[in-house]
């Protein structure tokens, strides 16, 4: 996996400058997505694994199957990546863009761990404060994990907020065992 980022990061810088310098960060946006999926389809990563398959032939199939979600400058990325033998990486492009993109617009990621899910007005209470916290716009995750008993963890960057049940239950039996 960490290979993986390695190689995909120098193509996510590349296309990030190149759609802040033309202003097309949601287009470039929609078409990483787009061709993400088609990439990480399991036809085509067999497809990609069988030396009998020629870039030339991958490169038409993948542009045939993107049609018209793809610029030319998409569509030539799209081929350079197949030419350069790093279609497999364009998930992780994609990611990385994003991660780009949500830092220029100056959004947080906020990955939440639910026990049970939420409702919007509570989801939307969670984001005010976390907001008021970080000054900054935060754009939230949300998955249901019912491993947390109850409450809920917050994942923002490298910090973590824990006030599930199952993080206070950990945190006293450290206490206790000290």
């Amino acid at each position: 996996m960490a290979e993986a980022l390695t190689i995909a990061r120098p193509y996510a810088e590349a296309v990030f400058r190149l759609a802040r310098a033309d202003n097309t960060l949601p287009a470039w946006s929609d078409m990483l997505q787009f061709a993400a999926i088609v990439a990480g389809d399991e036809r085509i990563l067999a497809l990609l694994s069988n030396p009998g398959v020629s870039a030339k032939h991958l490169g038409e199939l993948l542009l045939g199957i993107c049609g018209d979600e793809l610029s030319n400058e998409g569509r030539n990325f799209i081929l350079l990546l197949v030419e350069s033998k790093r279609v497999k990486v364009l998930p992780q492009v994609s990611d990385l863009f994003e991660q780009l993109k949500a830092q220029h617009e100056g959004v947080l990621e906020a990955k939440v761990s639910s026990a049970f899910a939420m409702t919007d007005r509570q989801l939307k209470d969670l984001v005010v404060g976390l907001e008021s916290k970080f000054k900054r716009k935060i754009e939230a995750k949300v998955n249901v994990n019912p491993e947390l008993i109850g409450g809920v963890k917050v994942e923002i960057g490298d910090e973590v907020f824990d006030a599930s049940v199952r993080g206070k239950l950990e945190a006293m039996s450290v206490a206790l065992k000290s």
